[in-house]
């Protein structure tokens, strides 16, 4: 069953003979006849009866046109949605560690949806290798993460560097180097974390040595904190959504430098809208924040 034998079966049934079809679709009478005859013998059943010099639907051509109306308006819809011009619409994959997805994403997701309402948005987080690993294997269109991709099939983009803020509880006094820390508890991301990677190093270059608790939710580490159980390096925009809740003071150091994130896709996928769309308006809304961060130093 080929689309232009349906499209030949839709003409037809609309013109009530193969003569008055044949003009509209531009082929010879015999042409189209032997076609119809073929889709009958595929299907094993009679399309049309035939009436004098016409030919009226028959009642199993009646239960195949129904059919190829949905298939033809289907595939004029995808060829719609394929469209350079197009306007974004079916359904968008993303995901996003975990502190993307709470300090940066949730007025940009809600934007986004404000501009492509027809675009259905699918939302998971992860660590950042399983997030690869998806975009790798189709699983999803695109995703943030906060470490370079050396992957072959791996295409990315540089959206915005997180300032990273020392976290504690009021209660803990002062913190002015990472010798305040030393003995305190630390409340971080389990390995392979950047921000971690990032306080480790930190540590290590001050000659300080203090053992990491693994809690694998912001939440948590922010409530740990909150409570004086002790402290937690977070980005800015982790720390900007939960400051509010109350008691807890953020410091910044200048030899703790903002990490680089990125948003990565499958660069074997060529033109997706709605992938395309989303990466052009996190890119115009990552750099007011870079333009404000760099202004503040």
């Amino acid at each position: 069953m080929e689309l232009s034998q349906l499209k030949m079966f839709k003409v037809i049934v609309e013109q009530g003979s193969i003569t008055k079809a044949s003009k509209i679709l531009h082929c010879v009478p015999s042409n189209i006849t032997n076609r119809i005859k073929l889709l009958e013998q595929e299907l094993g059943v009679d399309l049309f009866v035939r009436k004098g010099r016409g030919l009226i639907i028959s009642p199993s051509g009646e239960l195949l046109l129904g059919y190829v109306n949905k298939i033809l308006d289907t595939c004029q819809e995808a060829k719609r949605a394929l469209d350079p011009e197009a306007t974004p619409a079916g359904v968008l994959k993303i995901g996003a560690i975990e502190s993307a997805a709470t300090g940066r994403l949730p007025i940009l997701l809600s934007r986004y949806h404000g501009h492509y309402p027809t675009v259905q948005m699918q939302f998971s987080t992860g660590a950042w290798s399983q997030l690869v690993a998806e975009v790798i294997g189709h699983k999803l269109d695109g995703a943030i993460i906060a470490i370079k991709s050396d992957h072959p099939d791996i295409a990315q983009l540089e959206i915005y560097k997180e300032p990273l803020v020392l976290i504690a509880s009021e209660s803990i006094g002062g913190i002015t180097s990472a010798h305040d820390i030393n003995n305190l508890n630390i409340f971080m991301w389990p390995e392979g974390c950047p921000y971690r990677h990032a306080l480790e190093s930190w540590l290590k270059t001050a000659k300080v040595s203090t053992p990491i608790t693994s809690i694998a939710s912001y939440g948590t580490i922010l409530g740990c904190v909150s409570a004086g159980a002790g402290v937690s390096l977070v980005p800015t925009g982790v720390f900007e959504q939960y400051k509010k809740i109350g008691n807890i003071k953020g410091y910044t150091f200048e030899d703790l430098a903002p990490i680089q994130n990125y948003f990565i896709w499958n660069k074997n996928i060529g033109l997706h809208r709605a992938r395309d769309a989303f990466a052009e308006l996190i890119t115009d809304e990552f750099r007011n924040i870079n333009m404000f961060q760099h202004c503040s130093m």
